[in-house]
């Protein structure tokens, strides 16, 4: 569905009625698209802390500091 400005100015609460029903409403000016309203997704997606869990894993010693010619390598990209 598809309002000028002006119409969307003066049936907000209409539009927003459409949107809630599902609708998706262009909103333009002089002919050209600048917005569009579409339903918000009001349930944000949770992760749990704990979703990856056993998928990481990390090569002993990660936490040392590198030595110099290890951070020479790394940097010079023979990592």
């Amino acid at each position: 569905m598809v309002y000028s400005v002006h119409e969307a100015k003066t049936q907000f609460s209409k539009l927003l009625d459409l949107v809630r029903d599902g609708e998706e409403v262009v909103i333009t000016r002089h002919g050209k698209t600048i917005a569009k309203l579409v339903p918000a997704n009001d349930r944000p997606t949770k992760v749990p802390f704990d979703s990856m869990k056993g998928e990481i894993s990390w090569k002993e010693g990660w936490e040392k500091p590198l030595t110099d010619e290890e951070a020479d390598a790394f940097w010079e990209g023979r990592w």
